[in-house]
């Protein structure tokens, strides 16, 4: 029996050292499976895992924002679109209601009397048109024949005379309107010298507007110089349309179909300085020989033939309605 009970004790003993050794076993591999390099693994893995959640949510946001600005750009495109379409629509009803009101045409003529003067005032009374010169003092001067030709145009009821400066400036504008009060006493002696009856003026080298509410200027140096003949009583008048000059042989550069499209296009799409009013500078030595007044008087027969513009004088510009 002792031996038996021994048995058992050794048994037990044994059970109990293979749980200890099972037991540490276990313990051991606990701690292996959570050493510091698994740790760190899986907090890097979490990281990782919740950087990812955080770039997706931006880039969710940044979509859904992006959805959103597209739509306000479409909105506002298309509120763009739409005010644009309205300022047509209201452009091109006053464009119809002015095409049925009457339409009127300046021929202007600068620098005269030149030769080409007395063809310009003969044409004038052939066609029965009225037409408008602005005269420069000192060629009036320079012979008896211009002085002649100035006399013409004076007394030719379908001429108007205005003022175009004594000595245009010399063809040096930058020197000349640098000096406004020098500038303004030569158009006063202009005036004065050519016994002018209207307050009308057009500065040499210059495509400035004052009259009424208008102040346009192309050149900031000819603009002290305009604004001190406007607050003495003139008006300064441009031109839309210029039938330009050879500067060498003094012959028109574009053909009369040429310019006539060109009054056409400002009339018709109410681009001059006032809707339904066209000014047309012209110079009078571009008329001076037979090919010249040719073309004048071509372009005036196509214009009285084609349309029904009126000729009018620059001291009624501009008709409004």
């Amino acid at each position: 029996m002792l031996k038996g009970m021994r048995g058992q004790a050794m048994v037990g003993g044994l059970l109990l050292a293979a749980n200890i050794f099972v037991g540490c076993q276990g313990s051991m591999d606990s701690k292996a499976a959570h050493s510091p390099q698994d740790t760190l693994a899986l907090e890097t893995e979490a990281k990782q895992d919740t950087l990812a959640k955080g770039k997706l949510a931006t880039r969710l946001k940044d979509s859904a924002k992006q959805k959103v600005d597209t739509v306000g750009v479409i909105k506002k495109d298309s509120v763009i679109r739409q005010a644009k379409m309205e300022q047509r629509r209201i452009k091109d009803s006053v464009r119809r209601e002015l095409d049925k009101l009457p339409k009127h045409i300046y021929f202007t003529f600068d620098d005269g009397p030149l030769r080409g003067s007395a063809a310009i005032d003969s044409i004038a009374k052939a066609r029965n048109i009225k037409i408008n010169v602005f005269l420069v003092g000192k060629h009036a001067n320079m012979s008896k024949g211009l002085k002649r030709d100035f006399q013409k145009y004076y007394d030719n009821p379908l001429v108007e005379c205005y003022n175009h400066s004594y000595t245009h400036a010399n063809n040096k504008f930058t020197t000349f309107y640098s000096n406004p009060v020098s500038a303004f006493d030569d158009f006063a002696k202009n005036e004065q010298d050519l016994k002018l009856q209207h307050k009308i003026i057009r500065l040499p080298g210059r495509n400035i507007w004052i009259y009424d509410d208008i102040r346009r200027i192309d050149l900031q140096s000819g603009a002290s110089t305009a604004d001190m003949l406007y607050g003495s009583g003139y008006k300064i008048y441009g031109w839309d349309v210029e039938w330009k000059i050879h500067g060498l042989t003094g012959k028109p550069l574009q053909s009369v179909t040429e310019i006539y499209n060109r009054l056409r296009n400002y009339m018709n799409n109410k681009t001059s300085q006032e809707p339904n009013n066209v000014v047309l500078l012209m110079h009078d030595d571009m008329f001076q020989n037979k090919k010249g007044q040719a073309l004048l008087s071509s372009l005036i027969d196509t214009i009285q033939k084609t349309t029904d513009y009126k000729f009018e004088f620059m001291r009624d510009f501009p008709f409004r309605y």
